[in-house]
């Protein structure tokens, strides 16, 4: 079923956007299913598991953190991780450059824009994200690759639309002004199992799904 899943997600998906799946909480043996299927982007969410998975799984695997960042659990994963989604603030910002520097590598980020009308969610204001041109300077280990946003939880269709077009506009913004002349500075991961193909209509790059692909999750085994 995993297969079959993966597959009727990938022929929808129009040229340039990308899947991520989202595995957090599933077996090894769910992943390798889904690795033999083709799939190669997957995406965590716990700093530990991320680690331990990485560990046993294909080293082929493009590994991307999609949870909150908590800075103490960096150097779990930015060792290898291929990308860090939802960086909120320029305190995890510099948080990733300094792990990274421990690692010896260069770590690509997306930040993450709060467009969502939820005070829960996290996420740059969007007029943060015009004024980042001096702490940007000073990171030396982060490439900023890109947007993450999360869109408002509700049924309400043109609600969800509404807020992945304001992603979408402000990462055009930055795409012509502070990221101008950056070639990296190239994805916008919008887009969930529930909502995914809105934020595929304006113009995500990465999408990330999880129960479309591997079913309802087990939260019970969440270790507290």
């Amino acid at each position: 079923m995993i297969a079959e899943n993966i597959a009727k997600i990938q022929a929808a998906l129009p040229a340039g956007v990308r899947l991520v799946a989202v595995s957090k909480l599933k077996p090894n043996e769910d992943i390798a299913e889904a690795y033999r299927a083709g799939q190669r982007l997957f995406g965590e969410n716990y700093a530990t598991e991320l680690r331990d998975k990485a560990a046993a799984l294909p080293k082929d695997i493009e590994w991307h953190f999609i949870g909150h960042l908590q800075s103490k659990q960096l150097k779990y994963y930015v060792p290898f991780v291929s990308m860090i989604h939802g960086v909120d603030s320029v305190e995890h910002l510099e948080d990733v450059d300094h792990a990274a520097a421990k690692a010896g590598r260069t770590v690509d980020v997306l930040l993450q824009v709060h467009v969502a009308q939820e005070e829960t969610k996290f996420g740059f204001a969007p007029e943060e994200l015009e004024t980042l041109d001096a702490p940007l300077a000073s990171l030396a280990h982060v490439r900023v690759c890109g947007l993450m946003a999360m869109a408002s939880h509700t049924d309400d269709v043109a609600r969800v639309r509404a807020d992945f077009r304001q992603a979408r506009r402000i990462f055009e913004r930055l795409q012509a002004g502070l990221f101008a002349g950056q070639a990296s500075f190239d994805e916008l991961s919008m887009g969930m199992s529930h909502d995914w193909q809105v934020a595929v209509d304006e113009g995500s790059t990465l999408i990330r799904l999880g129960t479309s692909i591997f079913g309802e999750r087990d939260y019970s085994k969440l270790k507290r």
